[in-house]
């Protein structure tokens, strides 16, 4: 495929089986279909399937997760025109999206750091499951994109998050967290689509990743022994993700926590990790990788 970047396409023929390249190709050429979370703070799950039914909007309510719906018959940009979406009832987010929060399992009333938090969507899944009990500090250390977050969070309802403009990793020690989410910066090579330019050298990548290590280093340190947290990117590629994984576990002070999602219709792709996630693309799914980490005591 000429739309993908060389190198991309050189780290997925290394990592995976030609039958599993052809399958992640076929992904990324997909249209996705349009997505979208019930946010319970302000609407509930059968007040929203009423509206779509009253507007003849054809849509299924997943069954691992009764607040995430697919819509069939409208596109993303008719929804952002609906009176549901502009009175924050629901949040255009990809299902892929909404695991890492999901498979957090976010607690009421304990302090919850979400590490790089624009625009928002994860942020206020946590604050909707939480029913806005929980003390949550979102990071976002882009000031247009704290903006962004800021706004996302009031629409949204969710009064328990107090943004900070600042670098997580900037954080000082005195900060302890009982779960923390780090939804990592990335390639983005789980979500690319056909015909989109995107960067992706060599020396980027290893930007990407020395940040991506260094986040997570921080994530431990803030963390209370016996708290757990997650580590998600939209990237299927294991230098971003299991290699990153295996290097803070050589430390010593986490463990991985197995995950298993046998009752998710979710198509995954062979882990470098046993134990962890990666999500194959494709019309209902990003590419992900979702890793659920707990410290010791």
């Amino acid at each position: 495929m000429e739309e993908i970047p060389e190198l991309l396409l050189q780290l997925l023929q290394e990592q995976y089986t030609e039958k599993e390249v052809n399958k992640i190709l076929e992904g990324y050429q997909t249209k996705r279909e349009t997505t979208l979370r019930v946010n319970t703070l302000k609407a509930t799950v059968e007040e929203i399937k009423q509206i779509l039914q009253s507007k003849k909007i054809e849509f299924e309510q997943m069954p691992w997760y009764p607040e995430a719906f697919v819509l069939r018959n409208i596109q993303e940009t008719e929804i952002e025109k609906g009176e549901i979406y502009e009175q924050g009832k629901i949040y255009l987010q990809s299902l892929s999206s909404m695991l890492p929060v999901l498979l957090l399992e976010p607690k009421k009333k304990v302090d919850i750091l979400d590490m790089a938090a624009a625009p928002g969507g994860k942020t206020t899944q946590l604050a909707a499951l939480t029913q806005n009990t929980a003390n949550i500090t979102a990071c976002e250390m882009n000031k247009m994109r704290a903006e962004r977050l800021k706004y996302n969070i009031e629409k949204q309802g969710a009064s328990s998050v107090y943004v900070m403009l600042t670098d997580s990793r900037k954080l000082d020690s005195c900060f302890s967290f009982d779960q923390i989410l780090l939804d990592a910066p990335c390639s983005g090579s789980g979500t690319i689509t056909v015909g989109e330019r995107r960067k992706f050298t060599k020396e980027w990548l290893e930007k990407i990743n020395h940040t991506q290590l260094t986040l997570l280093q921080k994530a431990i340190s803030l963390l209370k022994p016996g708290g757990n947290m997650i580590y998600s990117t939209c990237s299927i590629l294991s230098c971003e993700n299991e290699e990153i994984i295996k290097k803070v576990l050589k430390a010593g002070k986490i463990e991985l926590e197995p995950l298993s999602i046998e009752k998710l219709p979710v198509p995954q792709l062979p882990t470098k990790l046993p134990g962890t996630i990666t999500i194959c693309p494709n019309n209902l799914w990003e590419g992900f990788f979702v890793a659920t980490l707990r410290k010791l005591k």
